[in-house]
């Protein structure tokens, strides 16, 4: 073998295992957040029917996914800047939430928690809202507030929102959008 060849065969090797390293360190780093917001923070509301400032922390939700859930095995929890709330709301079937020990929640409502939680079609529907009145006070106009919501029959998250909305341009919008388009 020729010297060149040797060369060439040597430098190609580095520059693969150095596209290969910085592969696997971007990875890392840009660690994108796979969980999806299929139900999307819509408004949130600290007025009472006057238009009187009261910290009322009323929120509405929407499934924006492409298929429907069984509400009485979604729970939510609540951040508030990051911290998690005291508030408890184990499910989101209307029926069921009566009966359950829920904490900093005064009431839900809308097509979301409707039927009779033991029939399977108390389901949260794509396209439908619901609302969550959380206690007064729970949040306020200039909080950032995250809302996680879990399948309680798995215990897995199935949808994650912020309000406000995140910037769109970040690093994880880049590493989404261009490096992992099946997560975008």
């Amino acid at each position: 073998m020729s010297v060149i060849g040797n060369v060439m065969m040597i430098s190609i090797t580095i520059i693969l295992a150095t596209i290969l390293l910085l592969m696997c360190l971007g990875i890392h780093i840009l660690q994108a957040d796979d969980v999806p917001d299929i139900f999307k923070i819509v408004n949130i509301d600290h007025y009472d029917k006057n238009g009187k400032m009261d910290f009322n922390s009323y929120v509405t939700l929407k499934n924006v996914g492409k298929r429907s859930y069984l509400n009485r095995y979604l729970s939510v929890k609540l951040f508030v800047n990051g911290v998690p709330s005291n508030a408890k709301l184990p499910t989101l079937n209307g029926e069921a939430f009566c009966n359950s020990d829920h904490t900093g929640i005064k009431n839900i409502g809308g097509l979301g928690v409707r039927g009779n939680v033991n029939y399977a079609t108390s389901r949260w529907y794509e396209g439908q809202e619901l609302f969550i009145d959380f206690n007064d006070g729970t949040f306020h106009p200039d909080d950032t507030i995250r809302i996680e919501v879990y399948d309680t029959s798995t215990g897995q998250i199935l949808s994650r929102d912020t309000y406000p909305p995140e910037k769109k341009y970040t690093v994880k919008w880049f590493y989404n959008y261009f490096l992992n388009p099946q997560v975008a």
